[in-house]
Order: structure tokens, then C-alpha cells, then sequence
């Protein structure tokens, strides 16, 4: 198939390069130049486990080619996937869906014949009749183009996996025989061939789709975390708490890890542009626990903040403290609402000398938090340290051997926000070790 991709960060730049790899011929579409010559050069803009990979394989081929003009896209593909972003509003809960309205409405008028447009973009239920309305006012095709919800479910650092390998498929139209299905189906052949369970739906259950996954799994991880404080309180173990709940079926283990908690850019938006629009339905009652959830994972960076004043005796001002992590998760350099460092923030303002290191994301923190310090070495990053965080799981933290940071830290102190530490060889290696949720 010709298809195009419209919007091309994250989600986009990897759907585009996935779909290359299920066969099609693509056309990725951005209107940031500066991306586009990147793509093209067959390297991401970004850091995604496996993308520059795919990418470089995909636009040597001539499979997978990247644009920024919307007449050479609607030209090209008869199938248009939107992923463009849909953050959160300045000063509001709400998603603001102006660049979603955007690239529908500078595609709209280059469609002069059917074609189908597929949003996988995050958005509040109702959105999709918003999006056709655009599309008949002003593409040329008029209701010759046929709108299809298609969510998606992504983890950052497993994005090429969960587009390639997914653990469903959710297809979303406007009426139960709409004409699109069959071309979605076709896209994605070989992934439902594959048994990947397919739903077929209405639009706005498709809509629905990501907001209520995203909004479970954080109130999965919320409960596990508000738990950790139990725990803490019964000088009880969380982690083996988890593990106990983890072998109900009914509750299950996957993704209830506790530690310093979730954020990125899908969790804390989805929840609060969750919230947001039951608000406007008028059904606001019902999803009021997800104020709690999100409270409950806001206070866990209070509470790393609290720990490490503990363990500095009460004086946070002048001291030196190491964080290890900047990326929001380990394996991607993706820093919007990262833990890690809204801890290393909160920690400078009360005085402390912070120094912050991190395998890919660096760079990025350097530009939105210059007033830290930045090491690339997480050895080196310890040197004279009163005080060590590990906040970011990457593994390569995990498999540092803590005999060699014992005498060149001032003070032989970790707080492990992650709970990936291995506690009895830190202990052994002559460090003092506090972790959340346990003894």
C-alpha cells in the first residue's frame, strides 16, 4: 500500500518506519524541517531502542521517504494516518487538540480523491466527528473520505515492538460496514494474520481506548506506591507485598513495580485529559479517584525529597547529592515530566549541589535544567557525594559494582528510588541503603 503519516515525533516517526517494515511504501510528513532532513538521513530525532536501525534500512530502500509538504503526502498515500501530539493545555487539564485541527485542516484540502484517514493521536472522546466535519467542509473528496480511529498503545524504549508485535488492535468507524475497514485491514495484514486480537468498534469507544488504559495502568501503579507508604510505616516489604498480589490472577503483577513513579508524556496528560473531559460530559463523579492517583504519585517525589533530608540529617544546604537518571524511563532520553529530575530540581532550590547523569538524556535535561550539573560518568558522578539517588532503572546502574564508589563517595549513602538495586551488595560493600517501601 501507499500510505503517509502525518506527524512524525515519537509515535509518528516509528509508526511510519514500522509500517515500511510490514511492506508499504511510506511518506512521513512533518512540518519541522530540521526534522525531516534528520529522518531522512535514516537517524531519529530522538532516542527509541531499534528505530535508527529500522529507519536507516527503510530510507535506503526507498521504502520510506520524509517530507514536510502536505500536497506531496495527500498526493501520494491513499491511506493517512494522523499522529500528531496532543498535549496537555497551558494552565488547564485538557488536551489541546490544535495541532490535531491543524494538520487536518492543511491535509483537507489536497484530498481530491477517497481516501481514508486514520488518527492514532491521544484525544477526548468526541473528537472524531470534530475531525470528519473538517474533513467534508473542506477536502475536495468531500464524504468520499472516510475517518477511522486507530489508538495507540506504545511504551517508549518498546515502541517498534508494540507497533509490530501488539497485544491488540483496536479499529474504530463511524458506521458498522464503513468501506475503511477493509483498508485498514489491509495495512495491517500481516499483524492480524499474526492472531494479534483485533476489536472493531464505534469511534468513540476507539477514542476511549488509550485514556482508559493509560488511566488503569496508573492507578495500578499508584496503588502498589500508595501501598510503599503502608509498608514503610509497618516496616513491611512492598516488593514482596507486590509480588503476593502480583499472583492473583485477577490483579496480576505486570506493571504494579513500585518506586518513585510514573510520568513521561502519556500517564500524567491521559489522566488529567481524562478527568477533563468526563468534566464536560458531566460525569465528573466518576472518574474523581484519578485525583487521587495522581496526587498519590506527585507526593512520591515529596517523599524522595523528605527521605534525602533524612539521610543528610535534617541539612539539605551545601550538600552534595548524586542523582543517577534524567529520561523519565530507562531507554529512551524522553525527559517530559521526569521524576528524577523534578526530584534533582526540588533538591537544588533547598540548597543542595546536585549532579545529574543519565546513558541518553543529558542532553536534553542540560536545556530545560541548566541550573544542575551534569556528569556523563555515573562513577565519576559520585565523586564526593554526601548522598546517592538512583531514580532512573537503566540496567547499567544496577550492574555497577559498589565497591568501587564506596571511598570515592564523601558519605556512603543511597536512597534507591527504583527498587532495581541489589540492597545486600550495596550493604556488603559498606552502603548505607534506603529504598521506599521497604525495611
Amino acid at each position: 500500500m501507499k500510505l503517509t503519516v502525518i506527524g512524525c515525533g515519537y509515535l509518528g516517526a516509528t509508526h511510519a518506519a514500522c509500517m515500511a517494515e510490514l511492506g508499504h511504501d511510506v511518506i512521513g510528513m512533518d512540518a519541522d524541517m530540521d526534522k525531516v532532513h534528520v529522518l531522512n538521513s535514516g537517524k531519529a530525532p530522538f532516542f527509541e531502542r531499534g528505530l535508527d536501525a529500522l529507519l536507516a534500512k527503510h530510507t535506503a530502500s526507498g521504502r520510506l521517504t520524509f517530507t514536510a509538504s502536505y500536497a506531496e503526502a495527500a498526493q501520494f498515500g491513499d491511506l493517512h494516518f494522523i499522529g500528531v501530539g496532543t498535549p496537555q493545555q497551558a494552565g488547564d487539564n485538557a488536551y489541546d487538540l490544535t495541532p490535531l485541527f491543524s494538520a487536518v485542516r492543511r491535509l483537507a484540502p489536497r484530498l481530491n480523491r477517497p481516501a481514508v484517514v486514520a488518527v492514532k493521536s491521544t484525544v477526548p472522546v468526541g473528537t472524531a466527528p470534530r475531525v470528519a466535519d473538517i474533513l467534508k467542509e473542506f477536502a475536495p473528496a468531500g464524504g468520499k473520505i472516510e475517518v477511522a480511529w486507530n489508538p495507540e498503545f506504545l511504551r517508549e524504549s518498546s515502541a517498534i515492538e508494540d507497533t509490530l508485535r501488539p497485544d491488540r488492535l483496536v479499529l474504530g468507524f463511524h458506521t458498522e460496514h464503513s468501506w475503511a475497514e477493509a483498508v485498514l485491514r489491509q495495512c495491517f495484514s500481516k499483524i492480524i494474520e499474526s492472531g494479534t486480537p483485533t476489536i472493531v468498534t464505534d469511534w468513540a469507544t476507539a477514542e476511549l481506548a488509550k485514556a482508559s488504559a493509560n488511566s488503569f495502568l496508573a492507578t495500578k501503579i499508584s496503588f502498589i506506591n500508595a501501598m510503599a507508604e503502608v509498608c514503610e510505616a509497618a516496616g513491611a516489604d512492598v516488593g514482596r507485598l507486590a509480588d503476593i498480589l502480583g499472583h492473583d490472577a485477577r490483579i496480576g503483577r505486570r506493571g504494579m513495580r513500585p518506586g518513585l513513579g510514573f510520568g513521561g508524556g502519556c500517564l500524567p496528560k491521559d489522566i488529567r485529559g481524562f478527568m477533563a473531559r468526563a468534566g464536560e460530559l458531566g460525569v465528573d463523579q466518576a472518574l474523581t479517584f484519578l485525583h487521587e492517583v495522581d496526587a498519590i504519585n506527585n507526593r512520591l517525589r515529596e517523599r524522595m525529597v523528605d527521605l534525602a533530608r533524612e539521610q543528610l540529617d535534617g541539612n539539605l544546604a551545601g550538600k552534595r547529592i548524586t542523582v543517577w537518571g534524567a529520561a523519565f524511563k530507562p531507554d529512551t532520553d524522553d525527559i517530559r515530566d521526569s521524576p528524577a529530575l523534578a526530584v534533582a530540581h526540588q533538591l537544588h532550590a533547598l540548597g543542595a549541589a546536585v549532579t545529574v547523569t543519565d546513558p541518553k538524556a543529558l542532553d536534553n535535561a542540560r536545556k530545560t535544567h541548566p541550573e544542575l550539573d551534569y556528569v556523563d560518568d555515573p562513577i565519576a558522578a559520585v565523586h564526593d557525594a554526601d548522598l546517592l539517588l538512583h531514580l532512573t532503572e537503566w540496567a547499567h546502574f544496577s550492574q555497577i559494582d559498589p565497591t568501587r564508589l564506596t571511598d570515592s563517595a564523601a558519605s556512603p549513602k543511597v536512597i534507591d528510588g527504583r527498587g532495581t538495586l541489589d540492597a545486600a551488595r550495596w550493604r556488603e560493600a559498606g552502603w548505607t541503603v534506603r529504598a521506599l517501601g521497604r525495611p
